[in-house]
């Protein structure tokens, strides 16, 4: 090779290089959208199976029952993070972290399920689209986080969304009853949102998960009990496919799905796992259709209203 050539390839070279080096990084970007979307999509479709799963646990077994072990169940799923976290966590923080356990769990768990007992799981998904609305009025009424006039608007637009989502069904007073037991569940997320948010941020969902799901366990155990639950176990006709729903209720819908939330806010941030409000919605409609639940163009408009309200509150944070 002659020198000019030489100098020539030499020239050449680190312009190849950074081709190679930008062609590399440009795969691992996809990588990680391509990772971070399938996280996002298999989160989706765990929350937005929790109500199907919750109707399906009710054709054998009793609200009560069904909320309590799926709480116990999720406890179990994740003993071995408890394990390791509660040596981790100030004693002065267990009473707070058990009080976020109850608000975002224990409590919503037998609110939803007694609610499913009247109404479809596609509605109950359609509501709880409410929580981050409730999550910035809890903040506001609580914690005295000031609100920017979109926000507000943002909010009366959710709102507004329930308000026609049960004008819809007429006046059906049991319906409007049993809707409310819902809002009032998405009232919990929002000020558990709030409390977390405040008080208990500088701590992963796991370590909170596991130590909150684990006490709040120990509390549906009387429950389990006098509500007759082992007895029925005992008994000569299991209700296994609604005891099988219940369990998967508690390791899908708050075990895993905890972990894979966690894992898309480190990897993803904040604002692209707070999307998978739109998404759980869609899932619960497309669950309750293979149900065979009745769904009205109405209440998908509605749904489309509550959205709409949730992404002006989301889209005032940025």
């Amino acid at each position: 090779m002659t020198n000019k050539k030489y100098s020539e390839v030499l020239k050449i070279s680190p312009i190849i290089k950074n081709m190679q080096t930008f062609a590399h990084l440009n795969r691992h970007i996809l990588n990680q959208r391509a990772l971070h979307w399938s996280i996002f999509l298999l989160l989706s479709l765990t929350w937005g199976s929790s109500f199907i799963l919750m109707k399906i646990g009710l054709q054998g077994l009793t609200p009560y029952q069904v909320a309590s072990l799926r709480i116990f169940s999720a406890g179990i799923s994740l003993l071995p993070f408890f394990f390791k976290y509660i040596r981790q966590t100030p004693v002065s923080k267990i009473p707070l972290i058990i009080l976020s356990g109850i608000l975002g769990n224990l409590i919503p768990a037998y609110l939803f399920c007694i609610a499913e007992t009247r109404i479809d799981s596609a509605l109950a998904g359609i509501l709880n689209g409410l929580t981050p609305l409730m999550a910035l009025l809890a903040g506001f009424f609580i914690y005295k986080t000031p609100i920017i006039r979109q926000q507000l608007l943002g909010i009366c637009i959710g709102l507004a969304g329930v308000a026609m989502l049960f004008a819809v069904n007429g006046v059906d007073t049991g319906y409007w009853y049993y809707g409310l037991w819902i809002v009032l569940a998405t009232v919990c997320y929002g000020v558990n949102i709030s409390l977390v948010h405040h008080h208990l941020k500088t701590y992963n969902s796991l370590q909170l998960g596991s130590i909150a799901l684990f006490f709040c366990g120990l509390f549906t155990l009387p429950v389990l009990y006098f509500s007759g639950f082992f007895s029925l176990l005992s008994g000569p006709a299991i209700p296994w496919s609604s005891v099988a729903a219940s369990i998967t209720l508690g390791i899908l819908g708050s075990s895993i799905a905890s972990v894979l939330f966690y894992i898309l806010i480190t990897q993803a941030g904040g604002l692209f796992a707070s999307m998978v409000t739109y998404a759980l919605p869609v899932v619960a409609i497309g669950w309750g259709l293979v149900a065979g639940e009745q769904i009205s163009f109405l209440q998908v408009i509605c749904l489309g209203v509550i959205l709409i309200g949730v992404y002006m509150v989301n889209k005032a944070k940025r």
